[in-house]
């Protein structure tokens, strides 16, 4: 038996066989865990069925965070199929490329806006829709995605930085909100993670990627797997008493 065993497990975010998310999705799966995947648009419904195929997850359909209707519906689908939830995976981020490869003062108000809005409201508004949900259980967690530019400067970083930096600050206010209700909400700062995000962001076109490892006691990047593993104590039973947390793990990198 698994940590995760007969838990219902949504996760938001899956978007290649690279992705933190998939790993995510993937260990809980092996923990014993049921699990429904969402996808956003047609590009990615042909990666995600494939990817929960092989899994035995569930697809419950389009889910695009800024469209509050559509997390209506996604929390419609999983009521009627498992009466309840247990484990939110939050693992969605969204800034232009142009903000990632420019000085951060060059992000207009619009980008500033979008990114703030996909990266950190997007935790509130599913952790909204999911209440009700984990109250029918007697509880539940929510966990999200951080990285180290939450908290240090990072080069092409620049406005998911500050994104990143109000995502942590909704774990604290929404741990207060929902701790009442045994609803626990904690974030992941896994620093440097070999991922496909790792490459659009130019991080392996400068010197950073060896500074960052130089810096880090384990000596190297980090793979999907190593954060996956800590995000399913996260999610289970197991982490009981932790709430509003921003857990590092990052090789001891600070």
């Amino acid at each position: 038996m698994g940590i995760a065993d007969g838990k219902r497990a949504l996760v938001v975010g899956v978007a290649n066989e690279k992705s933190l998310a998939w790993g995510i999705a993937r260990e809980l799966k092996a923990q014993g865990a049921e699990v429904a995947l969402t996808y956003q648009g047609e590009v990615l419904e042909r990666r995600v069925r494939p990817l929960a195929e092989s899994i035995g997850a569930l697809v419950v359909g389009e889910l695009d965070v800024t469209n509050d209707i559509q997390i209506g519906l996604t929390m419609s689908e999983l009521r009627e199929l498992w009466g309840g939830l247990d484990m939110l995976v939050h693992a969605v981020a969204f800034a232009d490329r142009e903000d990632l490869r420019d000085r951060f003062l060059t992000v207009s108000r619009g980008n500033f806006a979008k990114a703030l809005e996909i990266s950190a409201y997007s935790l509130v508004a599913l952790a909204r829709a999911a209440e009700p949900l984990m109250e029918t259980g007697g509880g539940g967690s929510i966990l999200t995605l951080s990285y180290l530019g939450a908290v240090r400067a990072v080069p092409n970083y620049n406005v998911m930085g500050v994104a990143k930096a109000a995502l942590e600050a909704c774990v604290r206010y929404l741990a207060v909100d929902l701790g009442p209700k045994n609803i626990r909400v904690n974030a992941i700062n896994p620093g440097m993670v070999e991922t496909e995000g790792t490459h659009t962001a130019g991080f392996h076109d400068t010197d950073f990627e060896k500074s960052i490892i130089a810096q880090t006691p384990l000596g190297r990047v980090g793979q999907p797997g190593d954060i996956a593993s800590v995000a399913v104590f996260l999610a289970s039973d197991d982490s009981g008493w932790l709430t509003g947390e921003q857990i590092l793990a990052g090789g001891g990198l600070r």
